[in-house]
C-alpha cells in the first residue's frame, strides 16, 4: 500500500517560488504515474501536473504551463513540483497523487484515475 506525505507549502507573494515535496513510502515509486492537484475554496479538485514512471512523459494545466515544474527522484521515493511566478489564483490545498495505471491522452487531470493520495499541503499567495 503506497502512503504519501507532501510539504512545502506556506504563504508566498504574488511572483514568488515554492517547491512542493511527496514523499513515498510502502511501495517503489518507479511503478506509479504520479500527478499533483489542487483544490481551492468552493471548487472542485483539479490536475495541476501529471508525470510518467520514468518522467519521459509530462502533462500541465494550461493555467501552469511555463511556470510549474513537476520532477520525481525514484531512487529517493520522492516527487515535487517546483512554483515559480506564483499568482493568487494558485492558492489552494495541493494533493499528491499516484496510480500504477498511467491515465491514458488527455485523461491525466481526472482526479477518479488515481488510487493513492496524500493528505494536502496549503499554498496560499497573497500579498
Amino acid at each position: 500500500q503506497l502512503q504519501l506525505v507532501e510539504s512545502g507549502g506556506g504563504l508566498v507573494q504574488p511572483g514568488g517560488s515554492l517547491r512542493l515535496s511527496c514523499a513515498a513510502s510502502g511501495s517503489s515509486l518507479d511503478r506509479y504515474a504520479v500527478a499533483w492537484f489542487r483544490q481551492a475554496p468552493g471548487k472542485e479538485r483539479e490536475g495541476v501536473s501529471c508525470a510518467t514512471t520514468r518522467s519521459d512523459i509530462t502533462n500541465y494545466a494550461d493555467s501552469v504551463k511555463g511556470r510549474f515544474t513537476i520532477s520525481r527522484d525514484n531512487a529517493k521515493n520522492m516527487v515535487y513540483l517546483q512554483m515559480n511566478s506564483l499568482k493568487p489564483e494558485d492558492t489552494g490545498v495541493y494533493y499528491c497523487a499516484a496510480d500504477k495505471i498511467t491515465p491514458k491522452g488527455s485523461s491525466w487531470y481526472r482526479a477518479v484515475l488515481f488510487g493513492s493520495w496524500g493528505q494536502g499541503t496549503q499554498v496560499t499567495v497573497s500579498s
